[in-house]
């Protein structure tokens, strides 16, 4: 039965039920967590119990969440109460094509505009495996951002498409078809001929489909009718629905061919790929198929002549546009010749790879002139400069370990971020000049260098943003986060200096992103676009982001600073990162673009041992977003934190090799820690984020610990339980170690000073408390004895990061950029600390900037790593459109001239 108004289903309130979609309820809710509109998939408590139902609905989770696209419905989170089982997805406010459709046929610019955003829907779905089987004008939503593709609930999965929420060992395999042979499952009168006969389906079923959609757009009739369901699948099986220009005499031959050779027969001798026809749907749009579309005048004409004038009458029109176009030739003046569009690629060295893609990589000067990327050459990262009429780039010294780049406005310099300080150096060479020291010692994620001299930067642990002078000086906070809200990202200042767009989010794991302007004379904010990252404004007059690894673009007023039309894509397969949202791409002002491709990616890695030598051995877990992996205590179990669908926290199974979900409730989870016993874990979550934990086997929800304004991190635990160490971002102190004891659950400060204090590590004994300060004026390990009080000994010499103890007590591990490092501890008599030296290096993933993303076995021999996939490293283009501003024009009219 239906779930009454004010029911609770984790933490959404049930508002309404609006409707059935595939398998399931669909109810309006409201997120009380972060205060926003979802809708909500249920699968009925009656119907839980049928092990078919139950397995399309988990495949429509795994199916919507390995997609992220501007024009499919995204899923938020999915869950379970009392058995009910449920998907929270993206509310989405317009109607149905089936709706619309009702009302007659649509325009011919909307029916090439919504074919071309579904097309590259689908296409994106294919490319990872995925066959809809269920395409129908129901299932297509028109919002005002465009069309949205619906209801993958009978989509079938091949063996390749990894699972976002389910026991991976539960995935099919390619001899275990989701549907049996002789089966039908879809939509009736949007079959095709291989759905009806019960036969395997692909990528060509759903071209069927899609020309039938297109078909009915186009005429307002479906493709093929019946008075019986016999009579629609013999229709589909044998006829040929008449031509849409029969019906509809504007309309184009090429659409006419497009969706005939659609909806041929035999799969073979249709579009092979659902690219093919996007790319044909724009070339129509973008009217370079005009000399094949009847003209408005010879329609007119044609339709005036009866039958024995038509030759006569269509030859005095050709006759007549003749002489009209000599004439309009001779008086007009020569048209000036288009700007010439080109392109090219740029490749990285062999053996060098880019620096962390969560942060940006690429960055072209203002002038269009040079193109400035950072790349790691064997162990040694920095930023190297490229003329861009040269063949090669130059590696630019002092800039080792740079991040995200920034040219000024002159395009004279390169600002950049390394050693936690705020950095800029010539483009014509010399030394590199330091800005100022950052507050919290946390990499920059972006920063803009405005007219006015001055930088803003956001710091990737403090959240809000930053200004300082171009000629140095200590940094000033310029703005503070919100109620409720996780970060504030990739500030670039607007024409005249007077505003900043940036992307705010409510979610750490940057699920429910958007683009916002912020003035600096008033403080005002403004919301401009939901649903981007990475805003640009371009002098053309449009405001530019980046959705789902597309660069999006949509007219911008920068008078009234406002959004004027409907947001289109303008650029696909841009890298985007799915922990950070950063996209790598970057615009002059003279219209070039440069962008690494990739699409929407995470950090993709595998869990992989290290022993002391530096041997690996790959475990049997798919590629993933892994973060901050944490080892149990008795080493059977890894925890680690999962940037798909919100980064929440998995449990794998060494002996098993099955990766399990643990937490639906609560997201965007960046540390991690076991407790002493192996029954519990603690993570953090919420905006800010705080304290919680959760059984470790599934058995309960997720418990809040703390209560606080500022983010916290949970660290180690004592070894009697009893005490949590973790950090906590104060924004008058930076970041401090604190103690959580679970006799009254009061938090205690244990250190807190003016420098960038984080990752407190309990020793197996309990004695003593390993950290990261950067107090010497870069990140150092040190160690204080535990409650105290005592001294402190530096352990690290030449910098490091990420302490962690070996459990015999010992020896600590840290890491300087890709080494991992030992040292040996004495504890009795008296302490004392060896030489710190080298036990292997490699190109193993560091996610955060001091949290440690790896961990040690319960011997101390071997350490779980992330390394990044072959995939992932193969990455090393850039490709580069000049006078890319022209393109932008045409697919993008401002209405301007």
């Amino acid at each position: 039965m239906p779930i009454s108004t004010g029911t609770r289903l984790g933490s959404y309130e049930v508002l309404a039920q609006i409707g059935a979609g595939g398998m399931g309820e669909v109810y309006r809710a409201r997120d009380t967590r972060l205060e926003r509109i979802v809708a909500i998939k249920v699968l009925p408590t009656h119907l839980a119990d049928k092990p078919e139902l139950r397995e399309r609905f988990e495949r429509e989770a795994r199916t919507i969440a390995s997609l992220n696209h501007p024009h499919t419905c995204a899923l938020h989170d999915i869950g379970q109460q009392d058995g009910t089982d449920f998907l929270v997805m993206e509310y989405l406010e317009g109607e149905t094509l089936a709706e619309r459709l009702k009302k007659g046929p649509l325009p011919l610019d909307q029916v090439l505009q919504f074919a071309i955003e579904i097309s590259d829907a689908l296409d994106k779905a294919h490319r990872k495996g995925i066959t809809h089987r269920d395409l129908k004008p129901g299932n297509i939503m028109l919002t005002k951002s465009g069309t949205k593709l619906l209801d993958f609930g009978l989509a079938k999965l091949k063996q390749e498409v990894a699972p976002a929420n389910v026991q991976l060992s539960q995935l099919p395999t390619a001899n275990d078809p989701l549907t049996a042979q002789g089966t039908i499952v879809g939509t009736l009168q949007y079959m095709a001929p291989e759905q009806l006969e019960g036969k395997e389906v692909d990528a060509r079923t759903d071209i069927f489909a899609f020309g039938m959609v297109v078909y009915e757009m186009a005429t307002g009739k479906k493709a093929f009718e019946g008075k019986s369901q016999a009579s629609v699948i013999g229709a589909i099986l044998k006829d040929d629905p008449p031509p849409i220009s029969s019906l509809q005499p504007m309309t184009p031959p090429s659409l006419d061919h497009i969706v005939k050779t659609c909806l041929a027969k035999e799969p073979e001798e249709r579009w092979e790929a659902a690219s093919d026809l996007c790319r044909e749907l724009k070339w129509i749009a973008a009217g370079d198929s005009q000399s094949a579309l009847p003209s408005i005048a010879t329609a007119k004409a044609v339709r005036t002549l009866g039958r024995q004038g038509l030759f006569i009458g269509a030859g005095a029109l050709l006759f007549g546009a003749l002489i009209s176009g000599i004439a309009i030739w001779h008086l007009q003046p020569t048209p000036l010749a288009p700007v010439a569009v080109s392109r090219s690629v740029f490749s990285l060295p062999a053996g060098d790879r880019f620096g962390v893609l969560q942060l940006p990589v690429v960055a072209l000067s203002p002038d269009g002139r040079y193109l400035v990327h950072v790349a790691r050459r064997g162990n040694n990262q920095q930023l190297y400069l490229r003329a861009m009429d040269s063949f090669e780039a130059r590696a630019l010294p002092g800039t080792e370990g740079a991040l995200a780049p920034f040219f000024s406005p002159d395009s004279q310099w390169i600002g950049f971020f390394a050693e936690s300080k705020l950095k800029k150096i010539p483009i014509s060479g010399g030394a590199a000049v330091t800005l100022g020291t950052l507050s919290t010692g946390s990499p920059t994620l972006s920063a803009t260098w405005g007219t006015n001299d001055n930088i803003i930067f956001q710091e990737l642990t403090t959240g809000g943003f930053w200004q300082i002078s171009a000629a140095g000086g200590s940094p000033k906070r310029l703005n503070t986060l919100g109620k409720g809200e996780a970060s504030h990202r990739w500030p670039v200042f607007l024409p005249g200096g007077k505003a900043v767009l940036f992307a705010g989010s409510t979610s750490a794991s940057w699920t429910t992103p958007q683009i916002e302007l912020y003035r600096l004379d008033t403080g005002e904010r403004r919301n401009l676009i939901s649903g981007g990252t990475d805003p640009y404004y371009s002098p053309t007059g449009h405001l530019l982001y980046v959705q789902g690894g597309t660069l999006m673009g949509v007219p911008f007023d920068l008078q009234r600073m406002e959004v004027r039309g409907t947001p289109v894509p303008v650029v696909e397969g841009v890298m985007q990162s799915t922990y950070s949202g950063s996209a790598q791409y970057s615009i002059s002002e003279n219209g070039s673009l440069a962008y690494v491709p990739g699409g929407i990616q995470g950090s993709q890695s595998t869990l992989t041992w290290v022993d002391r030598k530096g041997v690996e051995q790959v475990l049997p877990t798919p590629p993933h977003s892994y973060r901050v992996p944490r080892l149990s205590p008795d080493g059977t179990r890894v925890a680690v934190a999962l940037d798909e669908l919100g980064g929440h926290a998995w449990i794998y199974d060494l002996a098993r090799e099955t990766l399990t979900r643990l937490t639906f409730e609560a997201g965007g989870i960046n540390s991690l820690a076991w407790t002493r016993d192996g029954k519990r874990l603690t993570f953090n979550s919420g905006a800010p984020p705080n304290l919680f934990w959760q059984p470790a086997d599934g058995s309960g929800k997720a418990e809040r610990l703390t209560t606080s304004e500022n983010q916290q991190n949970p660290i180690s635990w004592s070894p009697d339980g009893q005490v949590l160490a973790y950090m906590e971002l104060d924004p008058t102190t930076n970041w401090d170690i604190w103690l959580l004891r679970l006799g009254d659950r009061k938090p205690q400060v244990f250190l807190r000073t003016s420098s960038f204090e984080s990752v407190p590590q309990f020793s197996p004994d309990g004695r003593w408390l390993a950290y990261v300060s950067d107090e010497s004026g870069r990140f150092e390990i040190y160690v204080q004895p535990y409650p105290g009080p005592g001294g402190k000994w530096q352990i690290s010499t030449e910098g490091g990061t990420e302490p962690i103890w070996n459990p015999n007590n010992r020896e600590l591990f840290y890491r300087n950029g890709p080494t991992m490092m030992s040292v040996d501890i004495l504890t009795q008599p008296s302490f004392s600390v060896g030489k710190p030296r080298m036990l292997f290096e490699g190109p193993y993933l560091s996610i955060t900037s001091t949290l440690a993303s790896y961990d040690v076995s319960p011997d101390g021999q071997r350490f779980l790593m992330l390394k990044a996939t072959e995939q992932q490293q193969s990455i090393t283009q850039i490709n580069v459109v000049q006078n890319w501003f022209e393109e932008l024009k045409q697919k993008v009219p401002t209405g301007k001239k």
